[in-house]
């Protein structure tokens, strides 16, 4: 039991890190933020067909209900990757990022109005720690630059990845993970299919290679292991345990774009890491 519970803490680590990835791609990448997640959702949804039959994994969804909830899930999913490459662009990685992660603190709000659990003051708390971390992390900005604005759409990023994971969650019990964000990015490359016509696809030719690697790695891989995981972790106690990811992509981006961390990084960062180890030796408890 102890070595399948941190093989399950190693895998969403693991999961967290390919995920962080997307701050450096979706910074990088010089395509509109919408015209970014249709590629990345068409591709990771190819891939992701793939993987599931290869391995006979049941696509069959099993009502109206979850098809409805299915697609509400996307819609969120569309409008936090949207508004996260945003943020990205119109901030940088650190500040894109660490806005992000005020959603383990919405999701621990929000989780008892969604799943029968009662409040967790223990969550609330751990949260409060990450909101703490976030606010050393952050670096000092000019309010009437556009880095007031990347923090808004990292808000609003981060209510929409809420909603999406707190619905996920629901699905779990019912169906394989892969086949969850299999439609998560199938409805996702229907419902953005305007922006093709409406925005410049043109730089596709020369930034596809870094697409693919947002849509392989971060996408098909990365997202289908966190959903996975949902379904021996609480909502919040992944939320929290992936905490990690603005670590993760503050260091990416120091290494590939040369975003300079400063000395509240690392003091904001502990704080974060903090909650991780605290939040893995509570929930090995449960097990």
């Amino acid at each position: 039991m102890k070595d399948s519970h941190l093989k399950h803490i190693f895998e969403l680590l693991l999961a967290t890190l390919f995920i962080s990835t997307s701050g450096v791609l979706g910074k990088y990448i010089d395509m509109p933020p919408p015209v970014i997640v249709w590629w990345r959702s068409s591709l990771a949804m190819l891939f992701i067909y793939l993987y599931c039959r290869y391995k006979n994994i049941n696509l069959k969804i099993n009502s109206k209900k979850d098809f409805l909830i299915f697609v509400l899930g996307a819609i969120f999913m569309a409008i936090h990757w949207i508004t996260y490459f945003y943020a990205l662009k119109l901030s940088n990685v650190a500040l894109g990022m660490l806005s992000l992660y005020t959603f383990p603190v919405i999701t621990a709000l929000l989780e008892p109005f969604f799943i029968k659990t009662k409040f967790n003051p223990t969550h609330i708390l751990l949260g409060g720690i990450v909101l703490l971390g976030i606010y050393i992390l952050a670096p000092e900005f000019n309010l009437e630059s556009s880095h007031v604005q990347g923090i808004i759409l990292g808000l609003i990023s981060a209510l929409c990845y809420s909603l999406r994971i707190l619905l996920m969650k629901q699905q779990v019990a019912k169906y394989n993970g892969t086949m969850l964000m299999f439609y998560q990015v199938l409805m996702i490359t229907v419902l953005l299919v305007p922006t093709l016509f409406m925005m410049d696809t043109s730089n596709i030719e020369t930034q596809y290679p870094y697409v693919l690697l947002l849509a392989l790695l971060t996408t098909a891989i990365g997202h289908t292991i966190m959903v996975k995981k949902f379904s021996y972790f609480s909502v919040s106690t992944a939320s929290i345990i992936s905490s990690i990811q603005p670590i993760f992509g503050i260091i990416l981006a120091f290494f590939f774009l040369h975003e300079i961390p400063t000395m509240n990084t690392f003091f904001g960062g502990m704080l974060i890491l903090s909650t991780v180890v605290i939040e893995s030796i509570r929930s090995k408890k449960k097990h």
